[in-house]
């Protein structure tokens, strides 16, 4: 496989630790402005304060990593059941207005609330109230975020989704799943020894990823809510990088056990590997489109990596990148228009780039020089991956076209193999 990185395996035990708070916090940082920016006003939300976590703060963060909006100031206090000062709001150039409230409740949750108006035409534009745990006062602004970007762009939101990645410190991998914007983090498994390759079924409820507890490449699956998990792959020798069809009945995995590296199909449980592909090369990093018809992946049979495709159904290969000597790690959208990957450039620059599979067309997306691991979200806005940045390892998004980009940072640890979770949560 081509692994950039060299994943030394650790003497010790296993630890599985679900469900419990990641210790890393993120900070966010965000570059670059979008196109076509809407003026909008968000006021604080009546008695947020008072929360354990304040609402508007969160959906602003996350309207903001969006790139599509810009924030208008103004003096106006009112939560969602008040009357708008349109004229003042349009003197100042807003285009919505969005207000709420966070009451607590007598049995302890939270009755938060919001009403978003279009100042423009001076119309209600609706809104919604959800009764909440404090814990998940956090998910209720996401998911507020979601309900306000789907009105002003008539997109589906994603910041109520999640991400999983695997973070190194203190001697321990550790696969961790949190929200969208890096926040809210739990702890799914931590290891001595290295955990890597992630991947989300489609449905949300699992995740596959490979473990070196045993001293060697095994693969995982493992319930997202209860912990449990199940190997699925411990064939001889190595198993690694797998991946879901869009169904969830099927596993793409990279196996050895009948020499060199080759691709081979399973049952989600597991059962009845076939072999995939048939060449002499190294085949890896699977991916499947979204109808289910192809499988990517990475090979070297023409002599360097490069990325391929191959029919479910039966057939050859069919090479996809031609731009660059060396390109591996595909991404596939949810729309299935355009492959995320990451090519060499130079001696040791790897950049995310982007292909527009119709037309042919390449570019690249970061402005970073050691990439890893792109990663589209569900509504293929924004792809996520890891980098280096400072001298420590970092997640950053950007939006597809590159122009804005979020950088997720935290303290004493280094971060890796990012993969965005699917819509449903």
């Amino acid at each position: 496989m081509w692994q950039r990185r060299h994943w030394l395996a650790a003497a010790g035990g296993l630890a599985l630790t679900p469900a419990l708070p990641a210790l890393a916090q993120f900070r966010v940082e965000i570059s670059g402005v979008g196109a076509t920016q809407l003026p909008i006003a968000l006021l604080r939300f009546r008695d947020e304060a008072s929360a354990p976590q304040a609402i508007s703060p969160v959906i602003r963060a996350d309207l903001e990593r969006s790139g599509l909006f810009r924030f208008v100031d103004t003096p106006l206090q009112i939560d969602e059941t008040g009357l708008p000062m349109y004229a003042d709001l349009r003197s100042r150039g807003a285009d919505a207005l969005v207000a709420g409230s966070a009451t607590k409740l007598v049995d302890g949750r939270f009755d938060v609330r919001y009403k978003l108006w279009d100042v423009v035409k001076g119309a209600d534009q609706g809104g919604q109230s959800m009764a909440v745990p404090p814990a998940d006062l956090r998910l209720a602004a996401h998911r507020i975020a979601d309900a306000l970007y789907e009105k002003l762009t008539g997109e589906k939101g994603v910041f109520a989704t999640r991400i999983a990645y695997v973070t190194k410190g203190g001697g321990r991998y550790t696969l961790r799943i949190a929200d969208a914007d890096g926040e809210g983090g739990q702890v799914a498994l931590t290891s001595p020894d290295p955990i890597i390759s992630p991947a989300w079924s489609p449905d949300g409820k699992e995740l596959a990823y490979v473990s070196f507890e045993t001293r060697k490449a095994v693969v995982w699956v493992q319930d997202t809510s209860t912990g449990a998990r199940r190997q699925v792959a411990n064939y001889k020798g190595s198993n690694s990088a797998p991946a879901w069809s869009p169904d969830g009945r099927t596993l793409a995995v990279t196996l050895s056990m009948e020499g060199g590296s080759q691709l081979f199909l399973l049952n989600r449980d597991g059962s009845q590997p076939r072999r995939f592909t048939q060449s002499q090369a190294i085949d890896t990093e699977p991916v499947f489109s979204p109808d289910g018809k192809f499988v990517y992946f990475v090979s070297d049979r023409g002599g360097s990596p490069q990325i391929y495709k191959q029919a479910v159904a039966g057939g050859g290969a069919e090479r996809v990148t031609f731009n660059g000597s060396y390109n591996i790690s595909p991404a596939i959208s949810p729309d299935g228009r355009t492959l995320a990957f990451v090519q060499r450039q130079g001696g040791s620059t790897f950049r995310v780039m982007t292909l527009d599979l119709a037309s042919g067309n390449s570019q690249a997306v970061s402005d970073t020089s050691d990439d890893e691991s792109p990663s589209f979200s569900p509504n293929g806005r924004f792809i996520i991956y890891a980098t280096r940045a400072q001298g420590r390892e970092v997640l950053m998004t950007t939006t597809l076209d590159g122009k804005v980009k979020t950088r997720l940072l935290t303290s004493g640890q280094d971060i890796r193999e990012p993969v965005w979770g699917p819509f449903g949560r």
